[in-house]
């Protein structure tokens, strides 16, 4: 029974630590709207962790989708919602929205 108390005890400390640190991440905002991600494009530090807010503005829900980034997150209309990357070496990441794939295109530039 010590045992399993040891082992929940830090895991326990992990989840409640986790999600206070990633509030003090730099946000960069995105926004979905209409089929559409604005701005198109993000710059971001590379090396950094970043928090990305998504806005979906609808109509409808989306899913923000990067193979690349090994992201995939859904967002109902009118919500909000925060995907960490990062750290990322220099470069160009692509996402979509999986509802719109043929005009929900994007990518992050991370310099």
């Amino acid at each position: 029974m010590n045992v399993k108390y040891w082992v929940m005890v830090p895991a326990l400390s992990l989840g409640i630590a986790l999600p206070l640190h990633a509030e003090n991440l730099p946000a960069f905002n995105l926004t979905i709207k209409d089929g559409r991600y604005s701005p198109e494009q993000v710059e971001i530090p590379a090396g950094q962790k970043i928090k990305l807010v998504i806005k979906n503005d609808g109509p409808g829900p989306e899913e923000f989708e990067s193979s690349d980034l090994n992201r995939e997150k859904l967002i109902q209309d009118g919500k909000t919602a925060e995907v960490t990357i990062g750290p990322l070496n220099p470069g160009t990441y692509k996402f979509i929205g999986e509802f719109h794939p043929k005009t929900a295109q994007g990518q992050i530039v991370a310099k």
